[in-house]
């Protein structure tokens, strides 16, 4: 007995030391699928961080001469490797063929950024390395970013104001020059978009007033005679009005196209361009540190203020950044209540039974169903059913052309809070559940009806689970694309959904989202290389947006938690 009790703790003790027996193996799993979901996770961020905080960053410019005579000046993006096909092997030197069978037939090659799409027909180009004869870094080099045609990279050899020419400028006189031409072009811009659009906006009210007398008094009717001939007078006025504007615009162009520049390409080709189409310019080859902040800064100013250009591979993203803040907010104001008061009914009202408990399968299963079917739904039912009814009773005279009858900045918000109403009502319904029923029966035991209690007991206890809910809608709304595709973004906006004109907040318009902006870039334009660095800094805007709007949420979680931090749940 003795030997056998012996064997039977060996045999324990044995087991006991097993590293199984203990779960080791599985801690160490566990631990390590955590560290590698969090490298991944940080190398995503560091890699949006890394190029998008280092897209603006002015970069050199390399004047290359090949081997056949010609030359081209261009900023270096990126290097690779690749393999060469047999044909351009056999045009090569021996001792290159010979080096690049060295290297497992690879070979290396650059991509430059040469702009003057409007001499080449083409913005990037690669050299092979075995192409190159010589590189240099002149510090007269500039390179010039425009309003159109994208960068000009080349030389500035003659300025032109008021038909007067002036060879070799320095870069004070240019500096003078396009300060005036852009002060021209900003006016010009001015009266076109607010004044003559105003003008504009009147005409097609008046016409409106019209269409909208013929449909509520009928053909020939007073009414409808007495809208002509007011808005035939008003009309008048204003024709006289968008006349002198144009008149304006016209002397204000003139003024602002009699300053020009010249400007030579490394080949020696030469141009002349109005100067007010200058956005910036400056010698890259020759910046000190603090001119390269200074460009640097620019560039993020303007990528956060102005609106896009160049097929939205240059310029600013203010426009989706706006439209983006706003879609969210709306979808926020939206879905907060109508998950709220749907996971207090199930919760507090609702008798639980099958009923019930299929209705929380199908919330669940509403979670999982693809975003592309909301957009369908939204388009279908928001826009074509409730759009249409509307334009049909209160904007009759516009019809065919649909005012809410098609996409725009409510039926996307109202979409997305559909997609993300499944969160708030889960989360809403774990916060409610994890209030005590002490606190329950202690306010009905006080007199308070149950509503009291809800109100001032419940609800303002499950106020933090409710604003995570919330949060986690916030997020997910802000970065779904596929819905908003449907139900109102656009490409390019050319308003805002708020401006000066009434009712000042136009919910009816189609928006810009950074979401969109970003497949946009990436995936739409004529070249994808114009768009590679703006693809990451419109993600790394989208992800420091999504994280204000979050910061603010949380914080107002953290303070409802604080004050209720002394209550036991």
């Amino acid at each position: 007995m003795n030997s056998k009790a012996s064997s039977i703790a060996v045999v324990t003790r044995k087991k006991a030391s097993d590293l199984t027996a203990r779960g080791e193996p599985m801690v160490w799993a566990m631990g390590g699928s955590l560290a590698f979901g969090l490298m991944m996770v940080m190398g995503f961020l560091a890699l949006i961080f890394w190029n998008g905080f280092t897209a603006f960053w002015p970069k050199p410019v390399d004047v290359v001469t090949l081997n056949d005579g010609r030359v081209i000046a261009g900023e270096p993006m990126r290097a690779e490797s690749y393999r060469p096909t047999q044909e351009a092997l056999q045009k090569l030197p021996a001792a290159v063929q010979a080096e690049i069978r060295e290297h497992g037939g690879l070979a290396s090659r650059t991509l430059y950024r040469i702009g003057n799409y409007d001499y080449y027909a083409n913005d990037f180009d690669w050299v092979s390395a075995f192409d190159v004869k010589s590189v240099a870094a002149p510090k007269d080099i500039m390179l010039v970013e425009r309003q159109e045609w994208g960068v000009l990279i080349g030389r500035l050899t003659s300025l032109t104001i008021d038909g007067k020419a002036h060879s070799n400028p320095d870069l004070a006189a240019i500096d003078a020059a396009h300060r005036k031409a852009r002060t021209l072009r900003a006016e010009r811009i001015a009266i076109e978009k607010d004044e003559l659009g105003e003008v504009n906006r009147e005409i097609n009210d008046l016409r409106l007033s019209v269409r909208r007398a013929e449909i509520d008094y009928g053909t020939g009717s007073p009414e409808m005679k007495a809208a002509e001939v007011h808005a035939a007078e008003e009309t008048q006025r204003l024709n006289g009005q968008f006349e002198t504007l144009s008149a304006k615009v016209l002397a204000v162009r003139e003024k602002e196209e009699a300053i020009t520049v010249t400007g030579a390409e490394i080949g020696g080709q030469t141009k002349d361009f109005p100067l007010g189409n200058f956005v910036r310019y400056y010698a890259p080859n020759d910046l000190s540190l603090a001119q390269k902040v200074g460009v640097y800064i620019s560039r993020w100013w303007e990528f956060l203020s102005t609106e896009p250009r160049e097929a939205n591979t240059e310029g600013g993203v203010w426009p989706a950044i706006f439209g983006t803040f706003v879609m969210t907010v709306v979808m926020s104001v939206l879905v907060a209540p109508f998950g709220v008061i749907a996971a207090l009914y199930l919760r507090e009202y609702a008798k639980q039974g099958r009923i019930v408990a299929l209705v929380r399968i199908c919330v669940n299963n509403l979670a999982g169903v693809p975003s592309i079917v909301y957009g369908v739904f939204g388009l279908g039912f928001f826009a074509y059913v409730l759009g249409g009814s509307i334009d049909h009773l209160f904007f009759p005279e516009r019809l065919p052309s649909p005012t809410f009858g098609t996409g725009g900045l409510l039926w996307a918000s109202l979409t997305m809070a559909l997609l993300t109403v499944p969160v708030v009502i889960v989360s809403t319904e774990e916060a409610l559940a994890a209030v005590p029923r002490s606190m329950r029966e202690g306010s009905l035991a006080c007199g308070a009806s149950k509503w009291q209690t809800i109100k001032w007991i419940v609800l303002p206890r499950a106020m933090p689970g409710i604003m995570t809910g919330l949060i986690l809608a916030m997020a997910r709304g802000a970065g779904e694309v596929a819905p908003l595709m449907i139900v109102g973004v656009v490409k390019l906006a050319p308003e805002l959904p708020l401006d000066g004109a009434f009712p000042f907040i136009h919910l009816e318009r189609s928006f810009m989202h950074l979401g969109f902006h970003i497949y946009d870039v990436g995936f739409q334009s004529r070249n994808s290389e114009a768009g590679r660095s703006m693809v990451f800094v419109t993600a790394l805007v989208l992800m420091a947006l999504v994280l204000a709007l979050n910061t603010f949420s949380i914080n107002v979680r953290n303070r409802l938690k604080r004050k209720f931090a002394g209550d036991k749940f």
